[in-house]
């Protein structure tokens, strides 16, 4: 949302664009200006940012072929952007209970886990939909009643105010349902519009600040901006999977992300705004590509120690197998046509005397986890080796 470190619902806000209008954050800020923004935005140091930033988004689009079973990917990476990308909205899970609940299909997740779920689920549709249809309004209402699980529509009623951490208010958005889809409508020809060389870069910058600012739904706006970052460096070629932490980014600049967004608003400080989201999609393209080798590496280590300790068990298969589920039970090996009940549960049990995996029982169930890759998919950023 357009301003700061935290925010809550309830009416109105103003901006200044430029100086030429005063800025009032208790006025719904219906004078919101149309893209693309009357300033110079491809600056010297945006470029060469710019430059530096596709350079790492190409490295890390390379990167995926390290991997040929993409759903490890998209389960383990996209399951961990989910959950930052809601914790941001103070939605929080454990990643016990997350991928827990992703091998239980939902059924016994606290509210919580089935919201980041319901992200992942958004996320994924939205990367199938690019086929088909490109960004626009109407997957945007898409993607966030599938977060919220509920019928949204472009938000229609007056009264929706953003504030910090004091409870003062910082910003209130446009009001009006047909103000609202005037400003949405904008920014779809923004997105597609093939007569303006801007970088794809500096307008995934431009165009995330104005959904914040639209602020065109009830609830989930700032997920459904997050997803739309993603969906968008994909529709753009930038990257062939919907894999990038850049949630984690936000997290950690938290103060700085929401400074950027209000100086936007209240000076037009576009510069500033678009060299911190360059170099946050540098910083954590390199990041997901220093995980990918290392998810690549530990398969490899995994499957040798596999082959030597875990005797008819191992196979290639089911290495991926606990990849792509790291709460890995027999059924999944029955589904993938692995081996029979009998010998799926002999093999997990060879897996697990290898040390390869820890066998937990829940009620008549029991779990298979795959420890090693669970630690290096929510660990410490600074344990990760990007220098490669």
């Amino acid at each position: 949302l357009p301003a700061f470190a935290s925010l809550s619902m309830a009416g109105s806000d103003r901006l200044r664009p430029g100086g030429s209008m005063s800025f009032d954050a208790n006025q719904p800020f219906n004078d919101l200006p149309l893209l693309p923004p009357g300033v110079q935005l491809e600056t010297v140091p945006v470029l060469k940012q710019a430059i530096a930033t596709s350079r790492e988004l190409a490295e890390l689009k390379g990167a995926g072929n390290l991997i040929p079973n993409q759903k490890i990917l998209l389960t383990g990476i996209v399951l961990q952007e989910a959950r930052l990308s809601s914790e941001i909205e103070n939605i929080v899970t454990t990643n016990d209970e997350l991928y827990q609940a992703s091998a239980d299909d939902l059924f016994s997740a606290s509210g919580h886990t089935k919201e980041v779920l319901r992200y992942q689920q958004a996320l994924w549709e939205g990367f199938e939909t690019l086929r088909e249809r490109p960004l626009g309004t109407n997957l945007f209402i898409e993607l966030v009643e599938i977060i919220k699980w509920q019928q949204m529509g472009i938000r229609c009623l007056p009264g929706t105010r953003l504030t910090g951490n004091d409870g003062n208010i910082v910003y209130t958005p446009p009001e009006g349902e047909v103000r609202l889809r005037e400003l949405l409508a904008n920014l779809e020809r923004f997105i597609h519009d093939e007569n303006d060389s801007l970088d794809p870069l500096v307008r995934l910058a431009v165009m995330h600040y104005q959904f914040e600012a639209i602020h065109p739904f009830a609830d989930g706006n700032g997920r459904t901006g997050r997803i739309i970052n993603i969906l968008y460096l994909v529709d753009k070629g930038l990257l062939e999977l919907p894999v990038l932490y850049l949630s984690r980014y936000i997290i950690r600049n938290k103060p700085a992300y929401y400074d950027g967004l209000r100086r936007v608003t209240e000076e037009q400080a576009w510069e500033d705004w678009i060299l911190f989201m360059l170099r946050g999609i540098e910083e954590m393209a390199r990041e997901t590509r220093a995980m990918i080798r290392q998810i690549s590496d530990l398969m490899a280590e995994m499957g040798e120690v596999a082959r030597v300790h875990a005797g008819k068990a191992y196979s290639k298969d089911l290495i991926e197998l606990i990849f792509e589920q790291p709460y890995c039970k027999i059924r999944f090996l029955e589904e993938r046509g692995l081996a029979k009940r009998q010998t799926a549960s002999s093999y997990l049990k060879a897996f697990a005397s290898a040390g390869l995996l820890r066998a937990v029982k829940a009620g008549r169930e029991v779990y298979y986890i795959n420890d090693q890759l669970l630690r290096l998919l929510s660990g410490k950023v600074d344990e990760i080796d990007t220098s490669a």
